[in-house]
């Protein structure tokens, strides 16, 4: 290793890691998931397991071995309580989170633990996320982030053969992450608010705005059982914590800038949502919103106060552009994503 002091100063251990995993509901893959972990080459690995409400014998099943610790926390904290509860039990290692349903390679953990020991202002490192049904293709290679607040698997469906070379990104995929474990402390870990989906933005988000950076190692690499699903519960989540990570850590200034196309992106998606059928989804993810200005003021004032980075300085790793793969729009949209894009240029010579 070439420098394994980390940001704060105090030396990173490059050969350990605590991996932190969360079970929930049948886990078909979760015996795989384990023991791909616990076969890391070149990194003593501890991992805890969060059950937060496994609904079948996957997690009573699993093979004893020390190096396996056990959180049971008897209720569904979400993911975002879930690794909380996991990490509250370990300290001074690297955080490696993995998902239940991916098969990390063996040198998947000590390369991203490398990657952070390596570069003192890297906060947070994800992996190549491939497809297990084909793991030629990408699942994703570091998460882009829409000056709209959407964010969705970068490369998704691409060759992996295309995304060899590492490279700063706005988010990392949370299906393999590492995080440096003073960062985790720094930032509180993940909101609890957003209970899934997005948490990884926001960590990534935040680490950026504490100046630390965000990489994609495509070294590490994991295959994932990925699977989107538009489950009425996703789709609310995703929609309420879009909202939630907009308010919260954009800039006052930045979302007074952005609010016209915020707005009209937002009835412009409803008519969208009600015609594929979560509109009703859409509308409760307003509505938590609305209902929840303190929970919303008092996350905005943790965030904004703690932050070292204006958003003048990180608009680079926004982009204007929609994925068309992952966010169909109306033909009649594309004129407005010209106008969108015209706005943002003008936003970011003002910022």
């Amino acid at each position: 290793m070439t420098d394994p002091r980390r940001h704060d100063g105090t030396t990173a251990t490059a050969g350990a890691a605590d991996v932190l995993m969360l079970a929930f509901g049948a886990e078909p893959y979760l015996h795989e998931a384990v023991a791909a972990v616990l076969a890391s080459e070149g990194v003593d690995v501890r991992l805890t397991l969060v059950d937060n409400g496994c609904t079948t014998d996957a997690v009573a099943t699993l093979p004893p071995d020390p190096r396996v610790r056990l959180v049971v926390p008897g209720s569904n904290l979400g993911f975002t309580g879930g690794m909380n509860a996991a990490a509250a039990g370990t300290s001074g290692r690297p955080l490696v989170l993995v998902n239940s349903d991916a098969v990390v390679a063996p040198d998947a953990v000590a390369t991203l633990v490398a990657a952070l020991a390596d570069d003192p202002r890297l906060g947070v490192a994800g992996g190549l996320v491939r497809l297990a049904s084909d793991p030629d293709r990408v699942n994703s290679t570091g998460n882009p982030l829409h000056v709209l607040g959407l964010c969705w698997a970068g490369g998704l469906d691409e060759p992996v053969a295309a995304h060899a070379t590492g490279r700063e990104v706005a988010s990392a995929s949370g299906a393999l992450v590492a995080v440096d474990r003073a960062l985790w402390d720094e930032l509180g870990g993940f909101p609890e608010e957003y209970f899934a989906y997005l948490e990884d933005l926001e960590l990534s988000w935040r680490a950026w705005q504490h100046g630390r950076t965000v990489r994609y190692v495509p070294a590490a690499s994991a295959v994932h059982h990925f699977e989107f699903g538009r489950s009425p519960l996703k789709m609310y989540l995703l929609e309420r914590n879009r909202l939630l990570f907009v308010l919260t850590t954009y800039e006052a200034r930045t979302l007074a800038l952005l609010a016209v196309p915020l707005l009209a992106f937002d009835v412009a998606m409803l008519a969208v949502a009600t015609a594929q059928g979560w509109g009703r989804q859409k509308l409760r993810g307003w509505g938590w919103v609305l209902r929840h200005p303190g929970v919303v003021a008092r996350r905005r004032r943790t965030v904004q106060r703690s932050r070292t980075v204006p958003d003048r300085d990180l608009a680079h790793l926004m982009t204007d552009t929609f994925d068309s793969a992952q966010f169909p729009l109306p033909a009649a949209a594309a004129p407005l994503q010209g106008v969108l894009r015209l706005w943002w240029r003008l936003v970011r010579r003002v910022l």
